[in-house]
């Protein structure tokens, strides 16, 4: 009985263990508030970030990421441009280093409009971009996918790297949106 007991415990123990490395290293959960992202994500909708992710890979265009915006508030933005890339959009079309992206994530919203939801951005827009010509190392351009109702680049300028937790992952609730991959080329 009371190696049953020792055996409990230290299951216990070596659980509360993995669960905080998990935490704290691994993948967190995080909480939607707001609209800034709609359609892809809505307010409510829980997600599991990748922490570990970008440690190992690259932050291309197209990730979904959360992101420190000060000491208080965590972002849930869409990674637009990277360092060393060029952008603008014009006409409701973005353009990263003169060639045209497309965006089938803003779709929804652009029937929804029936019209431009992006209006014409150059990087001398960009807040702190004054006379810069490229991203510059470790910053990052990042739009809400609401672009109507979205605090984003728009207005508080590029992010560094440093202040991104982790790639969104997967949304598992509501549990009829499960969703695990919020890449537009897949």
């Amino acid at each position: 009985m009371k190696k049953e007991i020792i055996e409990w415990i230290i299951t216990i123990i070596i659980a509360v263990i993995l669960f905080f490395v998990i935490r704290m290293f691994l993948f967190i959960t995080y909480s939607v508030e707001g609209d800034s992202m709609f359609p892809t994500l809505k307010d409510g909708d829980k997600l599991i970030i990748n922490k570990i992710g970008y440690q190992l890979t690259e932050i291309e265009q197209g990730d979904v990421v959360v992101f420190h915006a000060n000491d208080q508030d965590d972002y849930v933005k869409r990674i637009i441009a990277t360092p060393g890339d060029t952008f603008k959009y014009e006409d409701d079309q973005l353009f990263v280093n003169d060639q045209k992206v497309s965006e089938p994530y803003l779709e929804t919203l652009k029937s929804n409009v029936g019209g431009r939801v992006t209006e014409n951005i150059e990087m001398k827009n960009i807040y702190g971009m004054e006379g810069q010509s490229k991203i510059p190392e470790d910053h990052y351009l990042v739009l809400g996918d609401n672009r109507i109702n979205s605090k984003d680049s728009r207005h508080f300028g590029l992010i560094e790297r440093d202040q991104i937790v982790g790639e969104v992952s997967l949304r598992y609730f509501p549990f009829d949106t499960f969703k695990y991959s919020f890449d537009p080329a897949k």
